[in-house]
């Protein structure tokens, strides 16, 4: 029978060269590939840039990550208003999609995966806005900065990765300091970055990532930590991604399913998985993350050259901590856990725990109001026979958390509430080879700090993860076979924050359909037919970015690009 897993295994294990192969290029130069995503808004400034390290990444997996030391750039001015970390690498042969990170101080700045190489090469570049990790990046002392890309070479597999990691540093526009920034008040402190990050992460010296490894559903990482006793806000920004078994679990088959047909080797646990974070013991947060499909993913005639949302850069993810303070100020010790529900072999998850600090006091106090963390519920429903049926589950999940601080700006009150629900449809036919998935997940976060007659900071994110997957393989005999896949992909989120008397909404709409004909007779391609299309918008309060791209075996046949703003667009938000 097909599934998703067995189908991405046909492909590498005989067809991934001739893939490859055919991916047509005008000359013997890499070909560029690229995530759609909108440009980072820089200042009108030169950057001082500060090439960090330069390696090539071989025969690195199961060795300790690279390390190199790390001191804040000698540049003309500190006053930096955007940082920006970016990533290039090239590769030329045969090799698979590779997950790696990029770690400051035990705290992660990027989790991405490699791009799959051609035999002419292929070249592809990261920019991610670092400048929330401010206070890091520019600490005075040595720190250690790992990369670990785990990567194999031999006779079939022959690419190696050829890196180079760069941070960017942009001056202000002028030399006063923003508004914002010089105000000695508690709103713009908000607007402001993090005083101190501490990583939530493994510790050096290890042959791996610094990511925790979850393996099953009943393995929870611990790690311990200790924070200031003036701090008056926290938020951990949690990094996700899953692989081997779990690569694909919203495609999962039911553990009744697979019994039923004796299907041992087939990955199962179902399709609903939940990242759960606890303080203490006590879940204080959670994560429904966004179904990441990587550059070898389920089909890699999809990725080439356009790769797939958020493949370069995945997602973090931020929970509000600062209503849970009150138990951290005593000076001592707690601890944060790391779990998924429904877990295969394996997750990988890190976090950095975000600080602001009292300066202007030795300790703050605070409080745990009210807490609600309603149990999540799971739906699930099964009618099947053999190998063929339909499967649904659905699922819920609220948070809330109300916390009071003291501080030399007064008394603050913090809520935030964290709100989830799932939905997914599996179908299998045709005694297993033909199968069709539709997920839909919403994930919203509210945020609300007030002090007794002021609204000091309120943010909302309004997220939905839309995905359908068709999946059709017709088995020819012996090294012949056809298959169709189909695969609709989207990223929307409309966010609000309000800071003092400033008021920034965005609205983003990415989405992405990707199809593919393969008909393969004796081991050999005969017929190969792809097309990628990728709509992103966003439309915020700074500026707007709109691209309209698609591709067709390999070649960018359409490409338009609008920077012009929408003022039919509007959002509502529930402050």
């Amino acid at each position: 029978m097909a599934n998703i897993h067995r189908s991405k295994n046909l492909l590498r294990s005989n067809l991934l060269s001739q893939l490859t192969s055919t991916i047509p290029s005008n000359d013997n130069s890499p070909t560029p590939y690229f995530e759609v995503t909108k440009p980072i808004k820089l200042p009108n400034t030169k950057p001082c840039s500060y090439l960090i390290l330069q390696h090539d990444f071989g025969f690195t997996y199961g060795k300790p990550p690279v390390l190199v030391n790390y001191n804040p750039p000698h540049c003309y001015s500190q006053n930096f208003t955007k940082i920006v970390l970016e990533w290039k690498a090239t590769c030329k042969g045969r090799q698979f999609d590779r997950i790696f990170g990029v770690w400051l101080g035990g705290v992660e700045l990027l989790r991405s995966c490699t791009a799959e190489p051609t035999s002419n090469g292929i070249v592809w570049t990261v920019e991610k806005d670092i400048t929330r990790y401010h206070s890091l990046v520019l600490k005075k002392r040595t720190q250690t900065l790992a990369v670990f890309l785990g990567n194999l070479v031999d006779r079939t597999y022959t690419g190696v990765y050829h890196v180079n990691l760069t941070f960017h540093f942009y001056p202000a526009e002028s030399n006063v300091n923003d508004e914002k920034q010089s105000m000695n008040n508690l709103a713009s402190n908000y607007y402001s970055k993090a005083d101190l990050i501490l990583p939530i992460s493994r510790d050096l010296l290890l042959n791996d990532g610094l990511w925790f490894e979850i393996q099953n559903s009943n393995d929870t990482k611990l790690k311990q930590f200790q924070i200031p006793q003036n701090v008056y806000r926290a938020v951990l920004d949690v990094y996700v991604s899953f692989h081997e078994k779990d690569e694909f679990w919203y495609a999962n088959f039911p553990n009744d399913y697979i019994a039923a047909n004796n299907l041992s080797d087939t990955p199962g646990n179902g399709p609903y998985r939940e990242v759960v974070v606890s303080l203490d013991g006590e879940v204080v947060g959670a994560v429904w993350p966004f179904t990441v499909i990587y550059t070898g993913g389920i089909n890699p005639l999809f990725w080439s050259p356009i790769t797939g949302i958020s493949s370069f850069n995945l997602p973090s993810y931020d929970i509000e901590i600062t209503p849970f303070l009150g138990n951290m100020l005593e000076g001592k010790f707690h601890t944060f856990g790391f779990s998924v529900t429904n877990a295969l072999n394996v997750w990988l998850i890190d976090a950095n725990l975000h600080l602001w600090i009292d300066s202007r006091s030795a300790k703050t106090e605070g409080k745990l109001l009210k807490f609600n963390n309603k149990a999540h519920s799971v739906s699930e429903e099964s009618d099947f026979e053999g190998l063929n049926g339909k499967f649904l589950t659905s699922a819920n999940r609220f948070i809330s958390a109300i916390g009071w601080i003291k501080s030399s700006y007064g008394d603050i009150t913090t809520h935030s509430t964290q709100e989830f629900s799932y939905n997914n449809s599996l179908e299998i036919r045709k005694d297993g080879n033909f199968q069709v998935v539709n997920q839909m997940i919403h994930f919203n976060d509210r945020v609300h700090t007030r002090m007794p007659f002021l609204c000091v900071h309120a943010e909302e994110s309004l997220k939905t993860f839309p995905l359908n997957l068709y999946l059709d393989l017709s088995e020819q005999g012996e090294g012949s076979f056809l298959s169709v896949t189909n695969v609709t992909l989207g990223f929307n989120e409309k966010k609000y924050k309000n800071v003092g008397l400033e008021l920034c909404i965005s609205s983003l709409q990415n989405m992405q359909n990707a199809e593919a004909v393969l008909a393969v007779e004796n081991y050999s391609i005969v017929k190969r037919l792809q097309g990628t299309r990728q709509v992103y918008e966003y439309h915020g309060s700074d500026f707007c970015y709109c691209r309209n791209i698609s591709s067709s075996n390999g070649i960018i046949d359409y490409d338009e690009v609008s920077s012009l703003c929408d003022k039919r667009i509007s959002v509502t938000s529930k402050f």
